[in-house]
């Protein structure tokens, strides 16, 4: 006959679950406040316990290593800052104007909102290498959304759904490395300006006629 192990006791009334979820989160918030202040070079399983009021051993029972423990810090950035443009989104009126300024806007009030997402993105996704192979996946997911709102405010799309993808990628992949450039101070505009050009421009794109392959009978 089996034993059962015994269920793992609360320990000051909170449940072990919620006690091992707490520990991630507070590493997850060390580890965004050393790489966005600091730099990845700098973040050590020690430096993030340390910071995280934690002891080493809890690093391991959340997370494989320090790359494992990055990515999920920028995971949850951009899973922050893809809500945070949705809701702009679904808060604007149906219209393809008003929409792409509220979410081109709300890229732009992300980064100020914490510096340390600004640090990020000019500096440290070209340093770290872990970070330059995440850059694609979240330009995919983005490139994603693009496709789905395409899709909800015109009753009738252009381009074939091959150009559509490709046109949401080169978008959204040349609009990562403006923002990038701008926030380095590599490109001297002002917000304003520069938030005018980038809706201009995805405007622009939904008017793009149809490939010639596409126009072949």
């Amino acid at each position: 006959m089996s034993q059962q192990r015994p269920a793992t006791r609360p320990y000051r009334g909170v449940p072990a679950a919620e006690r091992k979820a707490q520990r991630r989160a507070a590493l997850l918030a060390a580890a965004w406040d050393i790489l966005g202040t600091e730099g990845w070079q700098t973040v050590t399983v020690r430096g993030v316990s340390a910071r995280a009021g934690l002891n080493d051993r809890y690093f391991y029972e959340s997370f494989p290593d320090l790359d494992g423990l990055l990515l999920a810090a920028v995971d949850d950035q951009a899973a922050r800052g893809m809500a945070a443009i949705l809701a702009a989104v679904r808060g604007a009126p149906r219209h393809l104007g008003v929409r792409t300024r509220a979410a081109v806007t709300a890229v732009f009030d992300f980064f100020a909102e914490d510096p340390r997402r600004a640090h990020v993105m000019a500096r440290e996704f070209a340093a770290s290498p872990s970070l330059q192979d995440r850059k694609y996946t979240i330009i995919h997911g983005v490139a994603g959304n693009f496709i789905a709102e395409v899709h909800e405010i015109l009753d009738d799309v252009a381009l074939s759904p091959q150009d559509l993808q490709l046109t949401a990628l080169t978008i959204t992949a040349g609009i990562w490395e403006t923002i990038t450039l701008w926030l380095r101070g590599d490109i001297v505009t002002s917000r304003e300006h520069l938030i005018d050009y980038i809706v201009a421009l995805l405007l622009a794109t939904t008017a793009l006629p149809p490939t010639l392959d596409a126009q072949l009978p």
